[in-house]
């Protein structure tokens, strides 16, 4: 019984494959896993089970779920910050480059729901990579960047005050309608794009107004 039971289970094995691939695969049944179960009740076991791999295959990746979750976070800040890359080129007004900057982080959350759960409503894991990782420094340079499009609207005169606290309650906004609708499902939320119109609508005309 016992030698049918291994072969069975090594039937289900996965062949070993690209390195790149492998990591991709167990990155996508982590963020599954971390949201259903949460980071406690996520084990090696269970994700190397969900990838078809032996736990000591999987820590060939990576060295514990603490890293596996600081690199899906380090991937979604770097995914983010990819969208806005062509909008901080533009040469657009800063105000409407602020408002696409808006509306691609609330489009992002709603299109990667678990990533953007475990990027933003999930306490930081500090690894053996130290206090600040790779994931926390991605973080920091995305909002660098949006910063930096606020002091430009500043320098043009549409926008007053301190660029980082204006960054901020533009961030604090939208990550409040994300996180709302998509850890709240279950309430009478009013039709989506009109919901995200309003909001962005009353924020940078209270913005401008200041």
């Amino acid at each position: 019984m016992s030698v049918s039971t291994t072969s069975a289970s090594r039937s289900n094995r996965k062949a070993k494959g690209d390195g790149h691939e492998r990591r991709a695969e167990i990155l996508t049944a982590a963020e599954r896993i971390f949201v259903e179960s949460g980071y406690d009740g996520a084990t090696i076991r269970k994700i190397a089970d969900e990838v078809g791999l032996s736990s000591t295959a999987l820590y060939m990746h990576f060295s514990d779920k603490g890293e596996i979750l600081n690199e899906i976070c380090r991937n979604t800040f770097e995914r983010l910050a990819e969208r806005n890359r062509g909008i901080l080129a533009d040469t657009a007004p800063a105000l409407t480059r602020l408002r696409r900057i808006a509306e691609g982080y609330v489009d992002f959350g709603f299109e990667h729901p678990n990533a953007y759960r475990l990027a933003y409503l999930t306490p930081t894991i500090e690894t053996r990579h130290g206090v600040e990782t790779i994931a926390q420094k991605a973080g920091g340079e995305l909002f660098a960047a949006v910063v930096a499009v606020v002091e430009d609207a500043v320098a043009q005169g549409v926008l007053r005050g301190d660029a980082r606290v204006l960054a901020q309650v533009i961030w604090a906004s939208v990550h409040g309608l994300v996180s709302l609708m998509i850890t709240k499902p279950y309430f009478d939320w009013a039709e989506r794009d009109v919901l995200i119109r309003t909001q962005l609508d009353v924020l940078f005309n209270g913005l401008t107004a200041l």
